[in-house]
């Protein structure tokens, strides 16, 4: 985690200011306050000078990266922002209808035509004038289905092969980020303690599940165990690690990946063994006993000989709690996992709420707690199955109508809770997994939020865009069959610039 560092104060736009930005993003000109306070929300760069002192990476639900960006360009920030300010798009109007209006869809196995279920009014009739000759895009492989979404009514505006089960790649991270808000609420903070015995003589750390823990916490925890013993005469320890939070196969059915370390109750910087913090990497083959290993060499550090080496073991049921770290609020847990597609926070993602739910913590036990989850909130899920949490698995079945509906949801004012996975969504030619799309004169850079999903012949996008109307749309496209993945990407982002460019 980088130190907090003073960044330099951002003004609000002038009326000038606003229309250059509006004229570099592709925007038509003429848009009035209500539409570019809209977008602005989504873009995600509204930002004052409070709000600029970053306080860490994913600090109040507001994105490092972002902050980074707007402070290099004094004089170009949008909507006023004070600190503490809740970030990332206003609530939408609540949407009784939205669960409704996702049930109705019609599959067509061959995708050849719109859902019947959709209403055929202008706004449903100009989105299958243009989003139809897009869809059939060979880029787009040999099945594809779509959805889009007014986050605002519910209604769905228009629908190919909703209720198709396919394969999601990435984006089950909406699935799996709306079931851990929903058990555990955005707030829930994954805990890392250490225990010690009645006379001191034994210390265990005992990992809870916080895959984002890094040594800076670890030497904290180190600190806080050092004086504890210190201040009951005790300088010499037997170190035991706890990794039992977790049951169940630790790798991932993928096997041993570098998108992936091997998945623990117990680990540090996500078993990485690089200074990357996303993204492929060398990974540990027993991150827990790497984390307990640096742990002993802090305690050396300061002052607590811990012999030989850690071993693994429970800690006893009356051990004397001595520290306590608690990982950032899942809120913003949730943000990372989306921005950077981060298979190692989705994972632990799952199996807190497998924890929550009273479900074993492992695979078996996250895919029956999420996909309970989402029961709660009504959504359609036939022929749905989560068998991950990160969308590695193949065997992951998601339909478009479940994932727009959970950005809908998301978007639904009496849903506050789920609003992180609006604001964790990548920007479009700016952010996370959509830095680099979206970066020609297309239209959508800026104006698109949306999670990408790629595996071998799968390549999927879902997010939000705000039009020039001021509707804030959900949408989702899935492909498969797909032999071109930078093709087949090219091809979804059009569907999403279409969409925000309006054209009916």
């Amino acid at each position: 985690m980088d130190d907090p560092v003073k960044r330099p104060s951002i003004n609000p736009l002038s009326r000038v200011d606003r229309t250059a930005l509006t004229d570099r993003l592709g925007m038509r000109n003429g848009l009035s306050d209500r539409q570019f306070t809209a977008v602005s929300a989504v873009l995600g760069l509204a930002l004052a000078a409070g709000a600029v002192l970053a306080a860490g990476p994913w600090d109040s639900g507001q994105r490092k990266a972002e902050q980074d960006w707007a402070a290099a360009r004094a004089g170009t920030g949008g909507v006023h922002h004070e600190p503490g300010a809740p970030s990332g798009p206003a609530p939408a109007p609540s949407a009784p209808a939205v669960l409704a209006a996702l049930g109705t869809g019609t599959d067509h196995g061959d995708n050849s035509a719109p859902d019947a279920a959709v209403a055929p009014d202008g706004a449903a009739a100009g989105l299958s004038a243009v989003l139809g000759p897009l869809l059939k895009n060979p880029a787009l492989g040999t099945r594809h289905s779509a959805v889009v979404i007014d986050t605002a009514t519910g209604k769905r505006l228009y629908g190919l092969g909703a209720d198709a089960p396919m394969t999601p790649a990435s984006t089950v991270k909406i699935a799996t980020t709306v079931a851990a808000l929903t058990a555990l609420g955005p707030a829930h903070r994954i805990p890392t303690t250490v225990g010690a015995s009645a006379d001191l003589r034994t210390v265990t750390l005992v990992g809870g599940g916080d895959p984002t823990l890094d040594r800076a916490a670890l030497r904290a925890l180190a600190a806080d165990t050092a004086r504890a013993l210190k201040d009951g005469g005790v300088r010499s320890v037997r170190l035991r690690y706890d990794t039992s939070g977790y049951s169940g196969p630790a790798l991932h059915p993928i096997g041993p990946n570098e998108n992936i370390a091997p998945v623990s109750a117990l680990m540090i910087d996500e078993g990485r063994l690089d200074d990357t913090s996303s993204g492929p990497a060398p990974r540990s083959e027993d991150p827990a006993r790497d984390a307990a290993d640096a742990f002993g060499e802090l305690l050396d550090e300061a002052g607590i000989d811990t012999g030989d080496v850690p071993e693994p073991g429970r800690a006893a049921a009356k051990s004397r709690p001595v520290a306590k770290h608690l990982s950032a609020p899942l809120s913003a847990l949730v943000e990372r996992a989306l921005t950077n597609s981060d298979n190692d926070i989705a994972e632990a993602l799952a199996r807190q709420t497998a924890i929550a739910t009273g479900e074993p913590a492992d695979f078996s036990g996250g895919r029956r707690a999420v996909t309970a989850q989402l029961k709660k909130l009504g959504l359609p899920l036939k022929g749905v199955v989560i068998a991950d949490g990160s969308g590695l698995n193949r065997k992951d079945k998601v339909t478009a109508a479940l994932l727009a509906g959970l950005l809908a949801r998301a978007a639904d004012q009496d849903h506050a809770e789920l609003r992180p996975v609006l604001t964790g969504l990548p920007v479009a030619g700016f952010s996370g997994t959509l830095s680099g799309r979206y970066t020609t004169k297309s239209g959508g850079t800026g104006l698109i939020r949306a999670k990408t999903g790629t595996l071998t012949g799968v390549n999927s996008l879902s997010g939000t865009v705000v039009d020039p109307h001021g509707r804030l749309l959900a949408f989702a496209f899935l492909a498969s069959g797909t032999t071109a993945p930078s093709e087949a990407q090219s091809a979804l982002d059009s569907l999403a610039t279409a969409l925000a460019a309006g054209r009916r």
